[in-house]
């Protein structure tokens, strides 16, 4: 199937993409955002990013020093393994557009097709990119800059149908994606509103892009890969494995308190998860866990 998860910070690390693909293992996946200059100092946070949850996942980097990103490119292979590497051109956060990385980077199109060029140039696996359509509505510059970063070596683009300030907000633009389609010759992948298998028919169709990505409609939600609409006892289960994975990953504390953030997704939607509210959000320790999942098998399915 053509359909891919989007690397979410915070929320798509190893755990996560492990019960992705466990759900669905025709899912391509991609690590959350790692630091090239992070990794370039060998931090050990970043380094622990790396980790893959299946042999064809690629790693995503983001940075803006040309440099820097080819060396971090290199070090996030040589620990990982990956089958590609992404660069990310498309994240909106205050915090990483400030020093010029992430979407930023689509402002600065000469250093963007000069980071592509350095990384292709440092690896033998293939480097994709991920943007929006441009910085604002005044600014769309996604067509002309993927053109050049297909010449830079770019063999695959991901366009997030919006703008760097509609953030998340507003509706993806699918047409604007398929202009982008036509205007190179690389795979590209669109995301934005993808939140069914509908959906992604849908934005195939209009966009003519090679894959369909998904975002925040996969969080606490793995089944949105496969179609189903599962009740209760098959959201614990996966909620279950997911903490036992998070354990192995992080340990126990950690595990904890991701978890409440996870758990709340998984109920979301059932009319009765208010009433666990307290209990989800209150999660520090295994048995507390247990004790939490005890009382929503109660439950009955929805």
């Amino acid at each position: 199937m053509r359909i891919a998860l989007a690397p979410m910070a915070g929320v798509t690390d190893w755990a996560f993409r492990t019960v992705c693909r466990e759900t669905a293992p025709f899912l391509q996946t991609t690590t959350e955002m790692v630091s090239a200059k992070a990794l370039c100092y060998q931090d050990k946070k970043s380094l622990g990013l790396l980790r893959l949850a299946a042999k064809d996942e690629a790693v995503q980097i983001f940075g803006s020093d040309p440099e820097c990103m080819a060396e971090g490119a290199l070090r996030a292979l040589d620990v990982s393994g990956a089958a590609a590497i992404d660069i990310n051109m498309g994240c909106p956060t205050p915090k990483i557009v400030k020093n010029g990385d992430g979407c930023a980077l689509m402002q600065a199109p000469d250093r963007a097709e000069a980071i592509v060029k350095a990384v292709a140039a440092a690896i033998p696996v293939p480097v994709t990119v991920k943007m929006r359509l441009g910085w604002d509505s005044g600014s769309k510059n996604a067509v002309a800059l993927a053109k050049r970063l297909e010449q830079a070596g770019a063999a695959g683009i991901c366009v997030h149908g919006r703008t760097r300030k509609q953030m998340y907000s507003g509706r993806a633009d699918w047409y604007a994606v398929a202009e982008v389609v036509k205007a190179v010759s690389v795979p590209v992948t669109a995301n934005g509103d993808i939140f069914s298998l509908r959906d992604l028919e849908r934005c195939l169709t209009i966009t003519g892009a090679a894959m369909g990505m998904v975002g925040r409609a996969a969080m606490g939600n793995p089944f949105v890969f496969i179609g189903e609409e599962p009740g209760l006892s098959r959201r614990l289960e996966k909620a279950g494995r997911h903490f036992e994975l998070l354990t192995e990953d992080k340990g126990e504390k950690v595990a904890c308190l991701e978890m409440r953030k996870h758990l709340a997704w998984y109920l979301r939607g059932l009319p009765y998860a208010s009433r666990y509210k307290r209990e989800v959000a209150s999660i520090t320790s295994a048995e507390d866990f247990a004790r939490c999942m005890t009382y929503l098998r109660g439950e009955k399915d929805g």
